[in-house]
């Protein structure tokens, strides 16, 4: 790229450009050895982000996009053009959502070579998926009703429940598991493996001393905030400390001078000033949100705490999420209480004179 497509905005340094938009299939040297291609997807996250990197004879990819067939064509095009017919020796998957190992199952099966996962991603990947063709459980009906749905907001959950394993192509039997600062060879250089928390269970992100890059997934975007969300199968998790926690480790263990390559939207520099403000951010919801509660109230009726916007019905469900993680949150925080009315919907409220613990 050309030395004026480097642009700054909001603290973070983007070398390519802020606002770059290839198209799907394009390919865009990083490093040696290092490429970024882009493939669309048909939602308001409109793109993913994958990483195609040059190692031995063949290639390592890393994410796949979702189980579409255009993410094929996609790929087609690159085994036929950029990568040169050579093949596909490995398949690393960041984590479980389906725009990031939609397509592992195929790539693996079409080179047949190893996914790389981590050990809880793999295992709530393939649970997640076998809930496809089943009708919503009990429990989840429950979950739902206990945030202040609605009958029509629950049958709309009904009609989606299992959408995840459609986007999916089905994993392997097997996996090569990735574990928290271990070590792999990549084309001749050393990546490390570091695991983070709250987005998804165990996320891998990748770290590349020696070309000062870090692949990171979603765990550090540069203008949207992942999703950290509570679902119906661990009610009382608390994600977002996890996320915390999480981001917070990589700030602390990682120099500041990398090039981050995020899933969504484009590369950058600037990764401690991106993760205090994720951080910040957070501490300012978890006040509103507490601010909010001096008066009881359902799940449902928080959004206007988190959310500078209308929640519509196809982002109900990441709202909710994401609201309950804040909620239990401040819970594990002695600052709010939890209560069950008769229907069995859940009201938060402030513990008065509850004491703040602080926000680390």
């Amino acid at each position: 790229m050309p030395q004026d497509a480097s642009e700054r905005y909001r603290g973070l340094t983007y070398p390519f450009g802020r606002g770059i938009d290839p198209a799907p299939g394009e390919v865009v040297q990083i490093a040696e050895g290092v490429y970024w291609t882009r493939f669309a997807m048909p939602m308001s996250l409109d793109h993913i982000n994958l990483w195609l990197l040059e190692d031995g004879d063949g290639w390592t990819v890393v994410d796949t996009c979702l189980n579409l067939p255009s993410a094929r064509e996609t790929w087609e095009g690159l085994f036929e053009g950029f990568m040169g017919g050579r093949p596909v020796t490995r398949v690393i998957c960041t984590h479980l959502h389906p725009d990031h190992v939609g397509l592992a199952g195929w790539l693996t099966e079409r080179f047949d070579c190893d996914l790389w996962m981590s050990r809880e991603e793999f295992l709530m990947c393939r649970a997640m998926a076998s809930d496809t063709g089943r009708p919503a459980p009990d429990v989840a009906i429950r979950f739902y009703r206990g945030a202040g749905y609605d009958e029509e907001e629950l049958e709309r959950y009904r009609q989606k429940f299992g959408n995840f394993g459609r986007a999916i192509a089905p994993l392997p039997d097997s996996f090569r598991r990735l574990v928290d600062r271990e070590t792999i060879t990549i084309g001749g250089r050393y990546w490390q493996a570091i695991v983070g928390r709250g987005h998804s269970p165990e996320h891998v992100t990748l770290y590349c001393p020696a070309l000062k890059l870090l692949i990171s997934g979603d765990q550090v975007l540069p203008r949207i905030t992942p999703n950290v969300s509570v679902f119906p199968t661990e009610p009382e998790g608390d994600p977002l400390t996890e996320w915390l926690q999480s981001s917070g480790r990589l700030r602390e263990m990682l120099p500041d001078d990398l090039l981050v390559l995020p899933a969504h939207e484009a590369p950058f520099y600037g990764l401690h000033v991106r993760i205090s403000q994720i951080l910040e951010g957070h501490k300012t919801d978890l006040g509103n949100l507490f601010d909010l509660l001096k008066e009881p109230r359902r799940a449902v009726d928080c959004f206007p705490a988190l959310f500078n916007r209308t929640v519509e019905s196809e982002s109900m469900g990441l709202a909710t999420g994401e609201t309950l993680a804040h909620l239990n949150c401040l819970r594990g925080r002695r600052r709010i209480e939890r209560t069950t009315d008769a229907d069995g919907v859940h009201w938060y409220q402030q513990i008065p004179e509850s004491i703040h613990y602080g926000d680390d």
